[in-house]
């Protein structure tokens, strides 16, 4: 499946389910490492619906959000009106379309898995600017040898589109050697997540590899998810240990 459109058909759900960014843990980091400055302008680069970028528009940073799918933007345009300093273009990691060396900072979030990370890299030497950054911000459950991270695991690999192929990309804050030339922070920091039933099946329906409600193999997953739910859960509610994987550098020159 082409990477642009994973997510079409998915972005209410995505938008509405998916956990945010912890906006005072990631400012926190950024300002310490990288000193960073509200002036200082945001590539945010497979922007989606915004999450990231509005961490940075609370700076008071302006951001230009690069996204190339259509519906993702559609939605992320919805908090133009709250944020003047959201600028949203159509483009891709590869081409994003900016001029050379004018972003003192390129962000990326969990879409970073997505790219074409040479290429990526390549355009982002070419738009950042002599002494720019770049910004990785990840979110996701944390890897452990629980029970309820094998079963839920499992029940991804056996019933979803294609899991096995895209996990193999998902830890990318574990492969980040020789693209930082210097001046490279990172931090993993433990958080929870406590998620209703209807939470944890929006959440889970965010992902890309889950079959849609039209899709033959939904009635069967949804039931299996609902089991791991009802196994897992206390007082209705299911506790989702989970990281934030934040690394800022300098990158190197090739």
């Amino acid at each position: 499946m082409n990477s642009i459109e994973r997510f079409t058909g998915r972005v209410e759900t995505y938008n509405r389910f998916r956990l945010r960014y912890p906006t005072t843990i990631v400012l926190d980091r950024l300002k310490r490492w990288c000193n960073l400055q509200p002036h200082e302008n945001i590539a945010d680069i497979g922007a989606g619906t915004g999450m990231l970028s509005e961490v940075f528009l609370s700076n008071g940073n302006p951001v230009i959000a690069i996204e190339p799918n259509k519906e993702m933007r559609t939605s992320c345009e919805e908090l133009l009106s709250q944020w003047p300093l959201l600028e949203i273009r159509n483009g891709t990691a590869e081409a994003t379309g900016l001029p050379d060396h004018s972003i003192a900072i390129v962000s990326a979030g969990r879409a970073f898995h997505w790219f074409d990370v040479p290429r990526a890299l390549s355009e982002f030497r070419r738009i950042l600017q002599p002494a720019g950054w770049l910004v990785l911000v990840s979110l996701g459950r944390a890897k452990d040898d629980s029970p309820q991270y094998r079963d839920f695991e499992a029940l991804l690999t056996s019933e979803s589109t294609d899991y096995t192929y895209v996990r193999a990309g998902y830890r990318v804050h574990d492969n980040l050697d020789g693209i930082f030339l210097a001046n490279r922070h990172s931090e993993q920091i433990p958080l929870e997540q406590k998620l209703t039933w209807e939470a944890f099946l929006g959440q889970t329906m965010s992902l890309s590899v889950v079959p849609q409600p039209h899709d033959p193999r939904f009635s069967t997953f949804s039931q299996h998810l609902r089991d791991h739910f009802q196994t897992y859960a206390v007082d209705g509610t299911i506790t989702i240990p989970t990281t934030c994987w934040i690394d800022v550098g300098r990158l190197s020159t090739q």
